[in-house]
């Protein structure tokens, strides 16, 4: 429980968010292009590459992908642990301090969509 009643700390528990925010959309993206590139390989070179490749690209960005929609959830959580313990001087009036869990969740949901897109266009 923090009793400092600044609203600096909810903002430095906001930044946290917002970085955990970027290392999940991050590891998503990364994770996009890592199953595509088993893809590409076997587009540019297809004498040259083994099924082996183009499963093993495939699940492990499954693996960053699933890796980003899990911390994006889990930020989300710790972050609202925190609002708890604030007391309601350390939020500006007016100020709406639960956008960010809801951004996460969307960015979960859609990574969530993006994996089902992509076992769908697998099989």
């Amino acid at each position: 429980m923090s009793d400092l009643k600044d609203p600096r700390v909810l903002f430095a528990a906001e930044r946290t968010l917002l970085s955990w925010s970027r290392t999940c959309l991050s590891l998503i993206a990364f994770g996009f292009i890592v199953e595509r590139a088993g893809l590409l390989l076997q587009v540019l070179a297809p004498e040259n590459t083994h099924a082996l490749q183009g499963v093993l690209s495939f699940w492990i960005g499954i693996f960053f992908i699933f890796g980003g929609c899990f911390f994006s959830i889990f930020s989300a959580r710790q972050y609202a642990i925190v609002l708890k313990t604030l007391n309601p001087e350390e939020f500006p009036p007016d100020y709406p301090a639960r956008w960010g869990i809801v951004v996460n969740a969307l960015v979960a949901v859609l990574g969530a969509l993006l994996i089902v897109a992509l076992f769908l266009g697998q099989a």
